[in-house]
């Protein structure tokens, strides 16, 4: 039987966290979660007329009190402790759910313990903080003591980008010919034995001038072998960035589906499912010793021995929790061709990748050949790399990016030193110096790894959180904090400098894991905390002024005062600093540079209210953005988008309307009539029925778009091309 997820968590309305001020014991109280009081009762239900109960949640630290807390239900209607059991395992295969009966253990108190300190320290920082946002920014806001963190780093980010000041540079490159017309593509390196360092094309011109005058000649050919191994198997954070870049998935869909194929997913026997992957969250690279025999195997008969290292490889991460294995296949002779026969198209896509990543990762490494080629002539010194694989080793199985493959050229066997080399071309080019990168969902999940911020089981939830929060949004696939992000991510740092820090979040991730291995004590480690935190919290909260907004260099169209940023539950939005005197709002966007730029422009363009004839504005709901009339409330009118066919009900105009799970076409005339269309319309007659309009449905699974007939009865449906 299931618990569906938790069952029990601190209260919503209460902070539920009691510490007594003598000892510093600290106690929970859990309240049930909604709707979970059938599940609870339904299991004790079971549990009663049990002779033996084994609690087998997810082998982590949720998992470990979600044993322990079903445990304490099931111990209320269950004769005999003894006999309830907490087993753990990696994959859902009838072979491991027997080897984790045959050894059954008792709900680890430790993992409980660290679950329970990482969910008051969120809970403090969370009710304690938030609060405080709400009355200095704007309602709705929380603080977090991971999510926070990950703000910062994309603030601090954002903050270089901002700051970047472009440089130019040149490179010098030559096409050398030598006495057996053989072609060397070459770079200058060095001038009178320094870098090259070329700033304006004037210098360049000058280089290229002097070039000529010399002579060249090859100084220095070396050649050597050049060994690229396997990366090691898939650990939640790596799986997260390899589907991201490779795949295109987002942080939160490489997790739904990899929990698909743990779960397991029906393939040619279609009355059950079979579960294709390990446990994927997880920080270690271990791999059990009977995975490693049974790829080995499969490495030899399907790829012959040259693939085969002699030894099978063994990888390791430092400060790894190590209590799961990496993320790998079940069973290596289920391939990715036999599960696409039957997943879905993006279950089949990330199989395969850990299928391959997996597979690789014992395999032998790629060999290349590199040759370095050195010409000299003058004070310039030229140098031109080739490299050629000659091993393919586990490339042939999966690709990884190299950037020396990408610097390489094209090097002639028969050159050799000494040659005498003439110039058949020469030619600078021009490049510019490029800002550091903004984080993308891989790129951040690789620096909070990186950094020691946050658990496998938390990225996803820690990258949802700031974009539901509008702290940031995407651009190109790329963070960007907003207005809002930047204040309060600014805000937490200045006065919670000793908890809102990447250091500090850090080192409590281990004393977190130390909790879990028994070696610190939960209520010290949170006591310790809490000292620090409650002086901090009080100087920041104390100190509460008007609601912040953050002046700009602007000044107001309407009144000439000052224009700020202000910020409300449906967004950031700029105003005049003499509100409610002048009125004046717009919304905003910004050059990299930061310059703010104002929409007026956009909104100019929108038209004029049809029943007052003044401007109309863009406005921003919950629900998204809308046009309406910039005379409200005096005239109430707001655009609505429009089919051109009637109502097929009672010939009312068919409106786009919006709710919370979307939007969808429905009569102008409602209540009193209720005609409405889910989904994207097509206004095309069908061909069969003549219904006015199709339907345009996405396939999931084959990832194809077809328009389908409304009318049941008829059936129709066709490709979209």
């Amino acid at each position: 039987m299931s618990t569906v997820g938790h069952i029990k968590d601190l209260p919503q309305r209460r902070i539920g966290i009691v510490v007594d001020e003598k000892t510093g014991a600290i106690d929970l109280k859990y309240d049930v979660l909604k709707d979970k009081a059938n599940v609870i009762a339904d299991i004790c239900k079971q549990a009663r007329v049990s002779s033996e109960i084994f609690l087998a949640a997810d082998p982590d630290r949720e998992g470990e009190i979600i044993a322990w807390h079903i445990g304490q239900e099931i111990e209320k209607v269950f004769t005999d402790p003894a006999r309830i059991h907490r087993i753990t395992f990696n994959e859902i295969t009838k072979s491991a759910i027997q080897e984790a009966i045959q050894h059954p253990a008792s709900v680890d108190i430790n993992k409980v313990g660290a679950q329970q300190a990482r969910r008051v320290l969120d809970r403090w920082v969370g009710y304690e903080v938030s609060p405080i946002l709400w009355r200095k920014i704007s309602k709705g806001l929380s603080a977090g003591r991971v999510q926070s963190v990950a703000l910062l780093l994309i603030c601090d980010r954002e903050a270089e980008v901002v700051a970047f000041k472009q440089e130019e540079y040149w490179s010098v490159h030559a096409l050398f010919l030598a006495t057996a017309k053989a072609e060397v593509l070459a770079e200058l390196v060095k001038i009178s034995g320094k870098n090259a360092v070329i700033d304006s094309k004037e210098q360049a011109d000058k280089i290229l001038v002097d070039i000529k005058k010399h002579q060249f000649t090859i100084t220095k050919i070396t050649e050597k072998k050049r060994l690229k191994n396997p990366a090691p198997p898939f650990m939640t954070s790596t799986l997260q960035q390899d589907a991201y870049n490779k795949l295109g998935f987002s942080v939160d869909k490489t997790m739904s589906v990899a929990q698909r194929l743990y779960e397991g997913i029906p393939l040619a026997d279609k009355s059950g499912s079979e579960a294709l992957i390990t446990y994927m969250r997880t920080d270690s690279l271990r791999i059990a010793d009977s995975a490693l025999a049974t790829v080995r195997e499969f490495i030899g008969k399907e790829y012959g021995k040259e693939y085969l290292p002699k030894s099978a490889f063994m990888y390791g991460k430092k400060g790894a929790q190590d209590a799961h294995e990496a993320v790998r296949p079940i069973d290596v002779s289920i391939t990715p061709a036999y599960v696409a026969k039957y997943a879905s198209a993006e279950e089949a896509k990330l199989y395969g990748l850990i299928w391959k990543r997996f597979v690789a990762c014992q395999m032998e490494p790629a060999e290349y050949h590199q040759r370095q080629v050195t010409i000299d002539g003058g004070v310039y010194q030229f140098r031109a790399t080739g490299s050629t694989l000659i091993f393919d080793g586990f490339l042939k199985v999966y690709e990884i990016e190299d950037e020396d493959d990408e610097k390489s050229v094209k090097i002639p066997k028969d050159i050799k030193e000494s040659d005498a080399l003439g110039i058949k071309k020469l030619d600078s080019k021009q490049h510019f110096t490029q800002p550091p990168p903004r984080y993308t969902e891989a790129s951040l999940v690789k620096e909070l790894e990186k950094r020691g911020i946050g658990r496998p089981s938390t990225y996803n939830a820690i990258i949802s959180t700031i974009q539901k929060r509008a702290y940031c949004t995407r651009e190109n696939k790329r963070f960007v904090p907003t207005e809002l992000g930047k204040k309060v991510s600014e805000m937490l740092a200045q006065n919670l400098p000793d908890i809102i820090n990447v250091t500090f979040t850090a080192k409590m991730e281990e004393d977190l894991d130390k909790i879990a291995q028994g070696g610190a004590n939960r209520d010290t480690v949170l006591n310790e905390f809490y000292a620090k935190f409650k002086k901090d919290l009080v100087a920041f909260g104390g100190n509460v002024t008007d609601k912040k907004a953050i002046e700009t260099d602007l000044s107001c169209p309407t009144c000439q005062n000052i224009l700020v940023i202000r910020f409300s539950r449906n967004g950031e939005f700029v105003g005049c600093s003499k509100f409610p005197e002048c009125t004046f709002t717009s919304n905003f966007s910004r050059k990299e540079s930061g310059e703010i730029v104002l929409e007026d422009k956009e909104q100019a363009n929108l038209g004029s209210c049809p029943q007052c004839s003044k401007a109309m504005v863009k406005r921003m709901s919950k629900y998204g953005p809308f046009i309406s009339c910039s005379g409200y409330p005096e005239c109430k009118y707001i655009h609505q988008d429009k089919l051109k066919m009637p109502c097929p009900t009672c010939g009312g105009d068919l409106v786009k309307r919006r709710w919370k799970g979307g939007s969808f076409w429905g009569c102008s005339k409602y209540p009193g009539c209720k005609f409405a269309i889910f989904g994207q319309v097509e206004e095309t007659p069908c061909p069969q029925c003549k219904s006015p309009y199709l339907l345009s449905l996405f396939d999931k699974k084959n990832e194809t778009t077809k328009l389908s007939c409304a009318n049941k009865e008829c059936g129709y449906s066709v490709a979209k091309e």
